[in-house]
């Protein structure tokens, strides 16, 4: 059976049963191992301090200014199925999402926290859609489906000037083989402002090899009037 087929990436695919070890990474579990999460002991200030070990007690971390964070570093092979992050507004343009495929240095993902989410303009909204759901409460989910053969790393990097606290994370991921035409996900930002004489926009340039276009998000902001952003989106192969 094909390794994909059996890791429920949709509804048809639930009654299929699969050998694939679920885990999951959070602040509370930052190594998504068994039995790894509620480990860390309280502190006299903390209100689980009369509660002992074994209870929530670190939900969430603090970006420090400057600083890059790694949020995930699983060796393979697997896929992430899942990611859900909440914060607050100011980490949505200045926090940066890099990922980081097999023995990748440069990143295949390194999108500004909220557009990662199809949050454009450091603004929070909801969206409704398969692979992107943010909800109204304020939480962001990915749910596009990412195989790593070797290893993945997800990193975030505060470029605010305070430390952003409150940062809280999930990342949930399925150890299994991955079938050799499998490819690796990609993601790409990248921001211009466009002139009456030459008002293109470039969304997607210099890409080799085989793969599938999943679609862009694209958040505009009209600075002249006259144009309401109708447009044409144009491919040209090379």
């Amino acid at each position: 059976m094909n390794a994909l087929n059996s890791l429920n990436l949709g509804l048809a695919n639930l009654p299929l049963l699969s050998d694939a070890e679920t885990r999951s990474i959070s602040a509370e579990n930052p190594n998504g191992e068994k039995g790894g999460g509620a480990k860390t002991i309280p502190d006299d200030d903390s209100p689980a301090s009369m509660l002992g070990p074994g209870w929530k007690v670190r939900p969430c971390i603090t970006l420090p200014p400057g600083a890059t964070t790694t949020l995930a570093d699983v060796e393979g092979p697997g896929i992430i199925q899942h990611i859900w992050i909440t914060v607050k507004p100011e980490a949505y343009r200045d926090a940066v999402l890099r990922f980081y495929w097999d023995a990748e240095e440069t990143p295949s993902v390194e999108v500004p926290l909220g557009d990662f989410f199809c949050n454009g303009h450091g603004l929070r909204y909801n969206v409704n859609s398969l692979p992107v759901a943010v909800n109204p409460s304020g939480g962001f989910n990915c749910y596009w489906p990412m195989p790593f053969r070797q290893r993945a790393r997800v990193t975030v990097e505060s470029q605010h000037r305070e430390p952003i606290d409150g940062f809280f994370y999930q990342i949930t991921y399925a150890l299994t083989g991955i079938p050799e035409r499998a490819a690796y996900f990609h993601a790409q930002w990248r921001r211009s402002m466009t002139t009456r004489g030459y008002p293109e926009h470039v969304i997607l340039e210099g890409v080799q090899g085989r793969g599938h276009y999943v679609g862009t998000f694209l958040a505009w902001t009209q600075l002249s009037n006259g144009w309401w952003g109708e447009g044409e989106i144009k491919f040209n192969e090379q």
